[in-house]
């Protein structure tokens, strides 16, 4: 095993146990991404609607009209009640808690009354009016009524009314614990047929996903208040809870836990901790009276019919009032809506289940996910790794999905997918550190003979490697020194190769440098090119900065060299060179044979750069270009040199000479150079021989020393122009008559 293999074998390793610890764990955000999940799951997959006997008399902001601020006097409450039981209700749960007397209570009224002769007359007759709590009470007694109770300070533990039966261990460990109870006034507790909690206890991210059905207080059990409203309405008097040791077999939550809490005639699944998972629909439709309707005389005969055999919650709904909670995929819903989703639910018999193997398996999974990923990774590469570990997670997620719309079963798709990630990256970084080393083996290997720009395309697709090219737009430069093969005769082969390399490498840096692809030496010459294997949009320009960057170079050159030479040093002064360049469309890629080939550019536009390197003595500039180079990159220093017909071609060609950058082309010196220039060849041209001379008279005045060359070979083609004046159609171009 490689070393590198190691490496990711142990980082792997350490990877799928540090999921194995938070797995056990279960961090807080973990669970809320879980549950955000089974959310999802609910908003596409919501409790079908049916018919329920369950129906909300809900305290709304229009029965706050017509009979007053909340709270109201508790005689209302006791009409409303008597109504509801007139009319049939299964069973009047309220969701308000009356935990202090009613101030509106005629003795208590006038006990805020300020102290007056006529409050101390009023005292007595007054006194001797009905209390308000106790006219509740007595309908409360004379109902199939519950109360609620909330979580609080509060030390006293509210009586049960229902009998518990319990079938195996205790559950009271297990049960969500209450520091203490607000409760109703003993009256009104002691009237109701149940006394349940209300207590709605949302997950870390607020939202209510689980209603507990029994909670602890005191170290006692007692039922929630939505059970002992199912209780009620069904006549029963017992409950029966059932707990079981599946959970233990796993070592997760110690011994024990809930599994089935019956209700009378029904049977509720619930977690270990005794709650319901909340299965919704996708719009909560509870029927919900007003409760103003059933203080009327007369209440209407839809309304009626909609409390007969009913479970009737009673609860505050109105803005400002109402105890609002959060539910999946559901916003500012009222307690009382709450308790009746859940009474429906459990009615329709639709349950949500998390059942006690699901740890076991999403454990196993992880396992069985990770160390697989963890085997695939150092064959198959990151980018299939990638592909892998994203099917891996849309198995986990749909297997998730599948289990909860068929089955009802929450399963958790986080981890699984988690455990794909938490190998994937650091595996997939490994790998790409061991890709990288054997890539930059191959551009070390190969950098030495190649451009770089080519050896990194071949790092990344070797596939390339394979004869064959394409069509391309091309800037070719050409690069030759003077005079060599007398040059080469002053030294011995240890000088040659000396001089070669030192000449060969400022050139070659100022190519790589404005973007060129070198694409062979000959010798002292060097070809290279523009545009391949990358593209570049300014491709002309850049290859006619390089051309004045290597004339740069080879002036530090020959001043290395003429300080060698005046030591002894070397047996060159000086060089010169002439660089030929040309745009066109050439074939670019791997050319050669199955045996050996490179990457290397063909065609006209090639020939042409070459014959222009060639026709740089004739004309005695440094850089010669062709048109298309030539209008490729405006703002350059260039005078047109001439029309030519090179060898080997018909058509005739424009060439300009590169004298420098955009600093000397803004130059007076050379604008004045320019016009001149022009002015030469508008009259050579038109064979205005008078006109030519002078304008030749000029541009030597302007010309620096190194361009007087140029102006030396026109001053001869005028002598022989007025010597022996041409015949026929005159076309000003001029035919070469070697490379």
């Amino acid at each position: 095993m490689r070393m590198s293999d190691r490496w990711i074998t142990l980082v792997g390793s350490l990877a799928i146990a540090l999921l194995l610890a938070l797995r056990v764990l279960d961090p807080t955000p973990i669970a809320v991404a879980r549950n955000m999940v089974f959310d999802a799951w609910q908003i596409l997959s919501p409790r079908p609607v049916t018919q329920t006997p369950v129906a909300i008399v809900a305290i709304d902001d229009a029965s706050l009209d017509r009979r007053g601020q909340w709270p109201w006097p508790r005689h209302l409450l006791a009409t409303l009640t008597e109504r509801l039981t007139g009319l049939g209700a299964a069973a009047v749960g309220y969701t308000i808690v009356f935990a202090e007397p009613d101030r509106t209570s005629p003795r208590n009224a006038v006990a805020a009354w300020p102290s007056s002769a006529l409050r101390n007359r009023l005292r007595f007759p007054i006194h001797r009016l009905p209390d308000h709590d106790t006219l509740f009470a007595d309908a409360l007694a004379q109902s199939n009524s519950v109360l609620a109770f909330t979580s609080g300070a509060d030390s006293d533990v509210p009586a049960v009314k229902a009998g518990l039966a319990t079938i195996g261990t205790d559950p009271a460990p297990f049960l969500l614990p209450l520091p203490g109870a607000v409760g109703n006034l003993p009256a009104l507790d002691e009237a109701a047929a149940a006394i349940g909690a209300s207590v709605i206890d949302p997950d870390a991210d607020g939202v209510a996903r689980r209603l507990p059905l029994l909670v602890q207080v005191g170290g006692q059990v007692r039922p929630a208040f939505l059970v002992e409203v199912l209780r009620v309405a069904q006549g029963a008097s017992t409950l029966a809870v059932r707990t079981g040791d599946a959970r233990s077999a796993l070592g997760l939550d110690g011994a024990g836990g809930v599994e089935v809490l019956r209700v009378g005639a029904v049977d509720i699944p619930t977690t270990p901790d005794a709650r319901l998972w909340l299965h919704l629909p996708k719009a909560l439709e509870t029927p919900r009276i007003p409760a103003w309707t059933l203080l009327e005389e007369t209440v209407p005969g839809e309304v009626a019919e909609q409390i007969a055999g009913h479970i009737v919650l009673v609860g505050v709904t109105a803005a400002g009032a109402a105890d609002l909670h959060a539910l999946p995929g559901h916003t500012t819903v009222s307690g009382a809506e709450v308790q009746a989703q859940a009474l429906s639910q459990i009615l329709q018999g639709s349950y949500l289940n998390r059942p006690a193997w699901a740890d076991g398996a999403e454990i196993l999974m992880l396992l069985v996910l990770a160390s697989v990923l963890l085997a695939l990774m150092p064959r198959i590469g990151v980018f299939s790794g990638a592909l892998v570990g994203g099917v891996v997670t849309a198995v986990a997620v749909g297997g998730s999905w599948l289990a909860f719309a068929r089955g009802g079963l929450l399963l958790d798709p986080v981890y699984p997918s988690l455990a794909t990630l938490a190998v994937y990256l650091p595996i997939s970084f490994l790998v790409y550190l061991r890709t990288e080393r054997e890539r930059g083996q191959v551009r070390s290997a190969f950098s030495r003979y190649l451009a770089p720009q080519v050896v990194a395309r071949l790092a990344e697709h070797p596939e390339d490697l394979r004869l064959g090219g394409e069509t391309r737009n091309l800037t070719l430069l050409f690069c030759d020194v003077r005079n060599f093969t007398r040059l080469s005769e002053e030294m011995d082969a240890h000088d040659l190769t000396r001089f070669i390399n030192r000449f060969l490498t400022p050139m070659t840096q100022a190519i790589l440098a404005r973007g060129g692809t070198i694409d062979k030496y000959m010798g002292d010459a060097i070809m290279a090119f523009w545009n391949a294997p990358i593209d570049d949009p300014d491709h002309r320009r850049q290859a006619c900065l390089a051309a004045l960057d290597m004339s740069r170079a080879l002036v530090r050159l020959n001043d290395e060299l003429a300080s060698e030479h005046a030591r002894h040093y070397f047996p060159v002064a000086g060089i010169g060179i002439g660089i030929g360049l040309n745009t066109g469309p050439c074939v670019v890629g791997n050319l050669g044979s199955d045996q050996r080939f490179d990457y290397s550019a063909i065609g006209d536009a090639v020939n042409l750069a070459s014959r222009l390197e060639g026709q740089t003595r004739t004309y005695g500039v440094e850089v010669l270009a062709g048109e298309a180079t030539h209008d490729g990159a405006p703002g350059l220093a260039w005078l047109e040199v001439d029309l030519i017909r090179v060898r080997g071609r018909m058509q005739p060609e424009r060439i300009y000479a590169l004298l420098g950058d955009e600093a000397l082309a803004e130059s007076a010196g050379f604008g004045d150079l320019a016009s001149a220039h022009a002015d030469l060849l508008d009259a050579y041209r038109a064979l205005d021989l008078d006109a030519a001379d002078a304008a030749l008279a000029r541009c030597r005045e302007h010309a620096e020393p190194q361009h007087r060359p140029l102006y030396d070979l026109y001053a001869g083609r005028l002598a022989e122009l007025r010597a022996s004046p041409p015949s026929g159609n005159w076309d000003g171009v001029y035919t070469a008559l070697t490379k």
